[in-house]
């Protein structure tokens, strides 16, 4: 039961948000899968190096990653037509239900000694096909829930979740996988899918008025088309998530290679940009809203002054912090940019255009730690970390002046149309003023003047007041 005493402890936002029955009772399940999710991103890997051959466990490692990544964008864009008919609701219990199902078998596999790589890839690609509905279904479910002015709050906490898991759940794997299996830890994030998808199905939430939409799988990609600042959003996301792809790739590298340091001191740089993210997204939704496009530049450009101190390679601290740093300004990114989705696209298409935005996004990260990885190749770690600081904070002023490009030629664009509709106004009005009433019967009629007060262009011989059928044709 929600307090008046711990509400109090809240900022105000967050007071009136935990003040909601349904969502207190969904964001501990939420919490419960992050943190799943977060055992598993080093469960997979861990895995995969157990089951892969001599010499090739690093590449069966690479192919179970993306495998748990990527087909999430395939079925965003194949099985659209099906999945984007269904609620949020419905989307995220589907999604949790196959995760519970195909990730659960991979523990059933492992024991009954019939887990092959084949199997275990094949598993894995299998049980995140439908993963871009299930994010978008996750955080449209809270739309027609909340108020607007609530949406950023609820954002930030689910947000905070993630990063909260994205600290412990590595974590936690560490500590479980000495003494069990990675099929094992994999079982458990199974157990908290399941978990989701009960509770998930079990709450009763508000009918939506509006009827199920239908179209092609790319509507949701047409929808942001037509919305230059939803799409700009994108474009800029997915550089952003581009250029930090190689810091996945490289960051291991310095820390093994440059610091002479073990699996420890990554760690503890994940966990402080998780720390740093954590703080970020929960400061967000206490904050007002936030001029968008400042904020988001700002963003990228602090995240990537956080990287500069990686060219210091003797040392750790000064990068150490500084990743803090790009940790702590790049939290409210996802719960900024969500809230804008949110509140710009359509309501009947909010799950569709925010399953499109995952499909464009689940791409970038991948290209770009294929690019890190063939940068590292040819050119050292801190040389490569320090290049990705650098192109973001370049995206900066690109952005500043495209907006500004964009901008005069809108303004154009808008006096071109003003203009011509000023042309088209004089033209009907000098031409209805032109224009006689003939044997009582008004052929047509000036826009500015009628009959009971004409104006100098006005003949009418019968002196009768003609009969106007459609007084808005001109």
């Amino acid at each position: 039961m929600f307090s008046a005493a711990t509400g109090r402890l809240l900022p105000g936002p967050y007071r009136s948000l935990f003040a909601d029955r349904t969502f207190r009772r969904l964001m501990p399940v939420f919490a419960l899968s992050d943190l799943g999710d977060g055992m598993t991103v080093v469960a997979v890997a861990w895995l995969a190096l157990a089951l892969g051959p001599d010499g090739g466990q690093g590449a069966l490692a690479g192919i179970a990653v993306a495998a748990y990544v990527l087909p999430g964008a395939l079925g965003a864009l194949v099985l659209g037509r099906w999945m984007r008919r269904l609620p949020a609701r419905r989307l995220l219990v589907t999604d949790a239900a196959l995760r519970a199902l195909l990730l659960g078998a991979i523990p059933l596999a492992h024991l009954a000694g019939l887990l092959t790589p084949a199997v275990y890839v094949g598993l894995l690609g299998a049980s995140s096909l439908l993963h871009a509905w299930g994010k978008a279904g996750k955080h449209a479910l809270f739309s027609p829930l909340l108020p607007a002015d609530q949406r950023l709050a609820a954002n930030s906490v689910l947000s905070t979740s993630l990063w909260s898991a994205t600290i412990a759940g590595p974590a936690l794997a560490g500590l479980l996988v000495g003494a069990v299996s990675p099929a094992w830890i994999i079982g458990l994030d199974a157990a908290t899918f399941a978990v989701l998808a009960v509770r998930t199905g079990r709450t009763a939430l508000p009918r939506s008025p509006l009827p199920p939409v239908t179209g092609g799988a790319q509507h949701g990609l047409r929808v942001l088309r037509r919305q230059p600042e939803l799409l700009g959003l994108l474009l800029v996301t997915w550089v952003f998530n581009l250029v930090f792809g190689p810091v996945e790739v490289a960051l291991p590298l310095f820390v093994s290679d440059g610091l002479g340091a073990g699996a420890g001191l990554l760690g503890a740089y994940w966990a402080a940009f998780g720390i740093g993210a954590f703080i970020g997204a929960l400061a967000l939704g206490a904050a007002r809203r936030l001029p968008l496009w400042p904020t988001i530049l700002g963003i990228i450009g602090g995240h990537g002054i956080g990287l500069l101190p990686f060219a210091l390679a003797d040392t750790a601290l000064p990068s150490l912090v500084g990743f803090a740093f790009a940790g702590l300004v790049y939290g409210p990114y996802a719960a900024l940019s969500l809230t804008l989705i949110q509140d710009r696209a359509p309501a009947d298409l909010l799950t569709t255009v925010l399953a499109a935005r995952s499909a464009v996004l689940l791409t970038a990260s991948p290209v770009g730690a294929a690019f890190g990885g063939f940068l590292l190749d040819r050119t050292s770690a801190p040389a490569v970390l320090v290049g990705c600081g650098v192109l973001m904070i370049l995206t900066v002023p690109t952005g500043i002046v495209v907006r500004k490009l964009n901008g005069s030629r809108r303004r154009r664009r808008q006096r071109g149309v003003r203009r011509l509709l000023r042309t088209r106004v004089v033209a009907r009005r000098e031409r209805g003023c032109r224009t006689t009433a003939t044997q009582g019967r008004q052929r047509r009629r000036c826009m500015m003047c009628s009959p009971t007060s004409p104006c100098a262009g006005w003949s009418n011989p019968s002196g009768k007041v003609p009969r106007i059928s459609n007084p808005s044709d001109p």
